[in-house]
């Protein structure tokens, strides 16, 4: 008996992290194949330009984000429970409310463009290139939302493979077109943004095949419009929107704090770290993401012992994955940062600059599992705390004000600090909530 238990669980972790893993990094590829492309066909000031936009553009998934993760949870205890109604239900409102939000995101990014790119801080030698990076992004806020919330209900609903399949195919388009768009047509970062909005458009057709064939228990149609399941979805969604909004608020913070105190080359810097950081964060997502519907579906069943499982599997995972990471990027640096641009003085800020900023990678890995699941066990109260702390308070306050305390290269530094702090009360509120055993609601 305990041979098969431990045949499942090593089955069920291949099944959901691989694909999950392979999902996240390829959506994340996107921005890091932008990136290169940018950086060797239109130059370095394209770099950071597109950074300066990325804040807005991160903002829109981490959007996506509060309707997917939210939809998820309740249809991964639902599903739980054997309610094949009330999952479809949550599906249908999720999916219905990442659209409007996307169509509303659209309107308003392609009609003030430039305003936006004005408000993300974007100087003299950013302004015209991010306005249009925003503007032609924008073209596909809709296939882009689709893509990402189909992308976590059809890997819940018994599908993983399918979405790594649907985001490879993505990916390849993506890098193709980059490189038509970028080199033999020459459109400079307008051509990056149509590309990756080309490849979420492909992912999307892929990803209805699931639906189309009627794989899974979820299903297109109708909802029944119900005010307590939005608000259940935004609930339930929250904290991990506040997690994925941590992202843009560093970002935009760093590139304010760059721009004015260490320079314009100091953002291309960024931008590269950035795009690499990027990458890294989808393979803790894409373990976070992919325990999630087995923690869920366990806290339904009322199993203690394989939610916690599961949870310390993906506690294990993260933090060697972020070591691994780490090292490589200490020992390749110069060979990887390359692949955005030969400027000798670009890589050389950026070789400086990324050990003081990668340090806190296995915080961040810790931190995103732990919330992860709070959230997933309907722990909502404290994965709140921990994400407000985390991504809105302690990020943006030790970004702005340790520059401005000590020497501006100390910024560098802040993020490893901040993720440190939110450790230790990540772990506090994790032992508080269990102080009397895991309590099923």
């Amino acid at each position: 008996m305990g041979n098969k238990r431990t045949a499942s669980r090593k089955k069920n972790l291949l099944n959901y992290t691989v694909p999950s893993i392979i999902a996240m990094c390829g959506t994340f590829l996107y921005i890091v194949v932008d990136g290169i492309f940018v950086g060797r066909g239109v130059g370095m000031d394209a770099l950071g330009a597109v950074n300066m936009a990325m804040p807005f553009i991160l903002f829109v998934d981490a959007l996506c984000t509060l309707m997917t993760v939210g939809g998820i949870t309740i249809t991964a205890i639902r599903l739980g429970r054997g309610d094949k109604r009330g999952a479809n239900d949550a599906f249908r409102h999720a999916t219905l409310l990442a659209l409007f939000a996307a169509m509303i995101l659209t309107i308003v990014s392609i009609s003030f463009p430039r305003k936006i790119a004005m408000l993300l801080g974007a100087n003299i030698t950013f302004f015209e290139m991010t306005s249009d990076y925003i503007f032609y992004s924008a073209m596909f806020f809709l296939p882009l939302t689709l893509s990402y919330i189909l992308q976590g209900f059809v890997r819940n609903d018994g599908s993983p493979k399918l979405v790594g399949i649907a985001v490879i195919v993505g990916a390849c388009t993506n890098v193709f077109l980059d490189w038509l768009f970028i080199f033999p047509l020459q459109m400079g970062v307008k051509g990056a943004a149509l590309a990756t909005g080309a490849g979420e458009v492909l992912v999307v057709a892929i990803l209805m095949t699931h639906f189309a064939r009627r794989k899974g228990v979820l299903r297109l149609g109708k909802a029944a419009f119900s005010w307590t399941l939005i608000g259940k979805i935004f609930k339930r969604g929250l904290p991990e929107m506040l997690f994925q909004l941590g992202t843009p608020i560093t970002t935009f913070c760093m590139n304010r704090i760059l721009i004015d105190a260490l320079g314009d080359m100091s953002v291309s810097a960024f931008s590269v770290i950035s795009y690499l950081f990027s990458f890294v964060m989808g393979i803790f997502l894409g373990v976070s993401e992919g325990l999630q519907p087995l923690i869920g579906q366990n806290y339904g069943r009322k199993d203690a012992n394989e939610m916690k499982f599961y949870f310390r599997s993906g506690i294990i995972i993260n933090f060697f994955a972020s070591g691994a990471v780490y090292s490589l990027l200490l020992i390749f640096g110069v060979r990887i940062y390359s692949l955005f641009g030969s400027e000798p003085v670009l890589i050389n800020t950026v070789a400086d600059a990324l050990p003081k900023f990668g340090w806190g990678f296995m915080l961040i890995a810790s931190n995103l599992m732990i919330g992860s699941y709070l959230y997933s066990t309907k722990r909502t109260a404290q994965a709140l705390i921990l994400a407000s702390c985390r991504c809105i308070v302690l990020n943006s306050a030790l970004i702005l004000l340790l520059p401005r305390l000590f020497a501006p290269e100390i910024v560098w530094y802040s993020l490893g600090i901040a993720e440190l702090i939110s450790f230790i009360i990540a772990v506090i509120l994790l032992r508080y909530s269990e102080r009397n055993g895991v309590v099923f609601r």
